[in-house]
């Protein structure tokens, strides 16, 4: 038992004769590793994508709201009447009045 691990520390099972079918073991392990260590970094590239992507999409719903907000003050009749009052404009007494146009039709 002490002469196989003195052999494997001094590296004998690559060198002996059989040694192709080790080598074809170590050359499949370590593809198997690449493979896995270039599939781990991909994840987690992605999942740092997926974060910055749910953060943006946080501030563009934020100034989203915030824009419906001042849209939403904008449109109110006291704000639209307090901006036009310094030109002189102000609200109409008469309520509006509805215009109907009838067409005639002419006879051959």
């Amino acid at each position: 038992m002490k002469k196989n691990i003195y052999g494997i520390l001094r590296g004998k099972f690559l060198i002996s004769d059989d040694s192709f079918k080790n080598w074809r073991i170590i050359i499949f392990i370590s593809f198997l590793a690449i493979i896995m260590i270039a599939s781990s970094h991909s994840a987690d590239q992605k999942v740092y994508e997926i974060a910055n992507l749910t953060n943006e999409v946080k501030e563009l719903r934020s100034a989203f709201v915030d824009k419906r907000g001042k849209l939403m003050q904008l449109k109110k009749e006291s704000f639209v009447e307090a901006e036009v009052k310094d030109k002189g404009i102000g609200i109409s007494l008469n309520p509006p009045t509805k215009i109907i146009v009838k067409s005639s039709k002419s006879k051959k």
